[in-house]
């Protein structure tokens, strides 16, 4: 099955999808959306990663782009200021690298180095001003993103923010523990820390920027909304661990849905891909329902109120978005060069990441 990207050239071109990772349902009721700043964004995250020092030169030259880390967020946050999608964008990317310094430090064995980086990151988030000079280029460009996240938005979204990702932290570090000592979590303990490894809350809190309100917190923690909000996560969780099943088997992962399911509930490969896909599918049918009681939902906010009126038309915002998020997900998979293990010469290395002793400085 084929589509049509939007990703790093101005001209179409067909991208295939694999008969066991196709969802049609996805090609046909979520069509894709790109943010009109998407090539500017490119542009400027390709330059933000070299003035930050987070992959070498040679590394953003050659894989920046085909990586589509800002063709995903340009995807998502639809109607978002270009200002706020720019930082959203770099924080995007920075998370795709801490991703990768987090697993060299694993595969390379270095829990020190990985201790530094952790405390340092929790450091950083709650006064990200004092570490911007910092000599680790990731916790130097974390705080870059995180001062500019932080100016959009009030103090109780901000440590809202900083609650969620502290959380975040916390879920890699216990990634570390179990990858380095061999632990494969059962299906509960995964779905519970992938929540949590995938960041649901902090994209999901990331939609309140885009659409320039602080939601309330009866209307965030109103089920219609945070139903969609899970939903729209899940989505994205589970299709990653079905696309990166066999990146992960073959780095030794222990993360991922289908390892869980094969160690703990004894299926097999092709069945755990089977049940996956059920879960995924299960995701998009309920959140097809979760989408109209939602919006339903945001109608009813509109009371006659100026200020009604304002939060009815910032959930509606977010709703759309969540809704965009699927499409978003799914053509990155198949347009990332994260994901292309086949192209690799070490299917456990990839090509885009600095494999030397980063973070032990």
């Amino acid at each position: 099955m084929h589509a049509f990207s939007h990703s790093t050239t101005s001209t179409p071109t067909a991208v295939p999808v694999p008969p066991s990772l196709s969802l049609p349902v996805i090609e046909a009721a979520f069509p894709r959306q790109l943010h009109p700043y998407w090539p500017r964004l490119q542009e400027k995250t390709r330059t933000w990663l070299l003035e930050k020092r987070l992959m070498p030169a040679d590394k953003v030259e050659e894989y920046a782009d085909g990586l589509c880390y800002t063709d995903l967020m340009a995807g998502y946050y639809i109607g978002a200021p270009d200002e706020v999608l720019q930082a959203i964008a770099d924080y995007s990317a920075w998370f795709f690298v801490w991703d990768d310094r987090h697993d060299r430090d694993i595969v390379h064995y270095r829990p020190a180095a990985w201790r530094r980086l952790r405390f340092r990151l929790h450091a950083a988030l709650d006064a990200p001003k004092e570490h911007l000079h910092h000599g680790d280029p990731l916790v130097a460009g974390f705080a870059d993103s995180m001062v500019r996240l932080y100016s959009f938005m009030p103090r109780t979204w901000n440590m809202r923010f900083a609650r969620h990702f502290h959380a975040v932290i916390e879920a890699y570090d216990r990634e570390f523990r179990n990858r380095t000592e061999g632990i494969i979590p059962t299906v509960e303990e995964y779905l519970a820390l992938r929540r949590l490894t995938f960041a649901h809350w902090i994209w999901t809190d990331l939609l309140e920027p885009s659409a320039e309100l602080e939601l309330p917190d009866g209307v965030r923690k109103h089920p219609a909304y945070r139903r969609a909000a899970l939903l729209s996560q899940e989505f994205a969780a589970w299709y990653n661990d079905l696309c990166s099943l066999p990146k992960e088997i073959a780095g030794d992962e222990v993360h991922n849905l289908g390892i869980s399911l094969i160690k703990h509930e004894g299926l097999t490969l092709e069945e755990a891909v089977t049940e996956i896909r059920r879960r995924v599918e299960t995701c998009i049918s309920g959140f097809l329902d979760a989408e109209r009681l939602a919006l339903e939902f945001a109608d009813s906010l509109a009371d006659g109120t100026v200020r009604g009126k304002e939060i009815a038309a910032a959930v509606r915002a977010c709703v759309c978005n969540m809704r965009n998020w699927f499409s978003s997900v799914y053509w990155f998979h198949h347009e990332s060069g994260r994901y292309m293990v086949d192209s690799w010469d070490d299917r456990s290395t990839p090509p885009y990441v600095n494999n030397e002793a980063a973070g032990e400085k």
